[in-house]
């Protein structure tokens, strides 16, 4: 992949894009939602909210909403623009990355930058639905199965919740300086 990859925040005229992956990603699991709920899930909490672009092109995007524990989004329905739930537990609804570009990296970029997100919230854990046979995936990444949460048959057939602990920010070490009177390793050997 030659052209840049952007993380950035979802944006009015991303809505034509997104719908087209969602109904890609979800239509043959009987999971898409439509792009009223899809809407009403980010007028909820536009800032954790994001898409991913290669060069021009949207090729992927992450919907998540403050939610309480064992908790998820009913897919029949859109969330009430008061819903809002203070900070704790961010609920990952969607993560879609384009079928020509997966594989490449993208789902990570989005993912770190949910994760940096939800820990500049404060938030303490994230929480998802994993569908499609996905909680492998999921489980490699941190998050934990909690089984009985999600009824059968709703999300699916096998969906799984699931949540993990908000990582703590990398310590990137500190450069090693030198004091002019420090010896160097050619001076001690």
């Amino acid at each position: 992949m030659t052209d840049a990859v952007r993380v950035r925040p979802l944006a009015d005229g991303d809505w034509d894009a997104v719908v087209e992956l969602e109904r890609d990603a979800y239509g043959g699991l009987g999971l898409s939602e439509g792009r009223a709920a899809l809407q009403s899930r980010a007028a909820v909490s536009p800032d954790t909210c994001f898409v991913v672009d290669v060069g021009a092109r949207t090729a992927g995007y992450v919907l998540a909403l403050p939610y309480p524990p064992r908790r998820y989004p009913d897919l029949a329905g859109t969330e009430e623009a008061t819903a809002g739930h203070p900070p704790g537990n961010l609920h990952l609804h969607d993560i879609v990355v384009a079928p020509g570009l997966r594989r490449r990296g993208l789902a990570r970029h989005l993912l770190h930058h949910l994760t940096a997100t939800a820990r500049a919230r404060g938030d303490e854990r994230i929480s998802l639905v994993a569908v499609g046979g996905t909680e492998r995936f999921w489980s490699a990444r941190g998050f934990v199965a909690e089984p009985g949460v999600v009824p059968v048959g709703e999300y699916g057939g096998g969906a799984v919740y699931m949540s993990g602990p908000v990582p703590a920010a990398r310590q990137t070490p500190a450069p090693t300086v030198l004091s002019p009177s420090a010896p160097t390793l050619r001076e001690v050997s």
